[in-house]
């Protein structure tokens, strides 16, 4: 930024060459151009992702508004890469890293294949020095095969088994839906959606080790938090700090008394529902969270420890429940499918129960083990052992797991996409 400029008695007054190339400079205002290039990136998603939710929306308050169904195509990813786009441009205005000069460069970190239409969200600056001395190491490598290996049996091995039941039970009408279906249904969904959205991760972070980017870990056993601040701390972790980081921070954060906190919260919590899709069903499920959060910072949730585990539980009943809104495909299906959740109603429609059978009851175990984890405690406890064998051993499941993926995905035609809205 170009302030006022002085004369000493050394200096020579300006020629009108000289004059000419301050005024072009005085133009270039940094947080003008950062204001315009947040605004483009905003511009070109809102057009995109919202232009029919707006339209409705208008329609509904009697505004002649219209659009013609199917003339704006949604890009596959939008969301991850403008907000990349967005944080680029704050962290360079803040000086935070130094602008990137090459396009290439910088078309690769916008558009970097692994992560793009899935996530997570990947910051410049935790890979911008490996984009100019990439190192491709046999270690990373095999790291990489093994974490995307572990991320391929979650999506398809298990994500996509339960995720068949969720949807046969979202399905059935919600008159003939008992309690027992009801709760079949979220928790299969509850598991479908981290093991898919988890997998996905771990496929983007190994495919990245495997070229020399080392992107961080995205989820942290969300299942295993204490409380809903704990589970956003583990959920979507890229997610949650960069909108800690570029909206929740900049609005002031919790610096301004208890109701300015109140209302960055819900911002951000409205905005997160908001980003996930065009809804008012995501918004609800954004705006669910942040109510929950709201209550835990005036209620102390600390329990003795023989009863921690109470902690857990509400946590994993919040979230479950929070996730109909997330999963109905309207806002009256999903509070008349929360309804039926603590009705406890038989139902006449068990249709659902035709894809359960000893396959799918094993798989859902293993789901909500593997929520927990284990991998860790299996390390820790291993120590002990050979490492000859013991990493003989690590290989030998993974290559089973390898396996078992390739031939689920030979022989399954059902294969769920659910980020065809991010």
């Amino acid at each position: 930024m170009v302030g006022n400029i002085i004369l000493t008695n050394n200096q020579q007054p300006t020629t009108n060459n000289q004059q000419s190339t301050i005024k072009v400079k005085t133009w270039l205002n940094p947080k003008l151009i950062l204001f315009i290039g947040v605004l483009f990136n905003l511009a070109v998603l809102i057009y995109y992702k919202y232009a029919y939710f707006i339209v409705e929306n208008l329609q509904v308050f009697g505004f002649k508004a219209s659009i013609t169904e199917g003339s704006i195509l949604l890009p596959i990813g939008i969301s991850f890469y403008t907000f990349q786009s967005i944080s680029y441009l704050v962290d360079v205005y803040k000086r935070i890293v130094p602008p990137q000069k090459n396009l290439v460069h910088l078309g690769l970190y916008i558009s970097l294949f692994p992560q793009l239409i899935a996530g997570p969200i990947v910051r410049y600056e935790d890979i911008y020095k490996e984009i100019l001395y990439r190192k491709t190491t046999i270690e990373g490598f095999t790291s990489g095969i093994l974490k995307f290996t572990r991320g391929l049996a979650k999506k398809v091995l298990i994500a996509n088994n339960v995720a068949l039941i969720a949807d046969k039970v979202f399905d059935i009408p919600i008159t003939e839906l008992g309690t027992s279906m009801s709760w079949l249904g979220i928790l299969c969904y509850s598991l479908q959606i981290y093991f898919d959205f988890s997998g996905y991760s771990d496929m983007a972070i190994g495919l990245g080790r495997m070229f020399g980017f080392n992107i961080k870990e995205n989820f942290q056993h969300p299942y295993s938090a204490k409380n809903i601040k704990d589970f956003w701390r583990r959920w979507h972790i890229s997610l949650s700090t960069w909108f800690r980081d570029y909206l929740y921070i900049p609005l002031g954060g919790s610096r301004g008394g208890t109701l300015f906190t109140y209302r960055n919260l819900l911002l951000v919590f409205f905005v997160t529902g908001l980003w996930h899709g065009a809804s008012w069903n995501f918004i609800v499920w954004g705006l669910f969270h942040g109510f929950f959060l709201l209550v835990e910072k005036n209620i102390s949730m600390k329990l003795p420890r023989t009863l921690a585990w109470l902690s857990n539980i509400y946590m994993l009943v919040v979230v479950m429940v929070g996730w109909v809104f997330f999963r109905a495909e309207n806002l009256n299906y999903a509070v008349d499918y929360i309804g039926r959740l603590f009705v406890f109603s038989e139902g006449t429609n068990l249709y659902a129960l035709l894809y359960v059978n000893n396959l799918t009851v094993l798989i859902i175990t293993l789901g909500v083990i593997f929520s927990v984890p284990l991998r860790k405690y299996i390390i820790k406890y291993s120590q002990g052992i050979n490492t000859i064998l013991f990493t003989s051993i690590t290989y030998g499941v993974h290559f089973v797991l390898l396996l078992l993926s390739v031939f689920e995905i030979i022989q399954s035609n059902y294969n769920p996409f659910i980020y065809f809205r991010f």
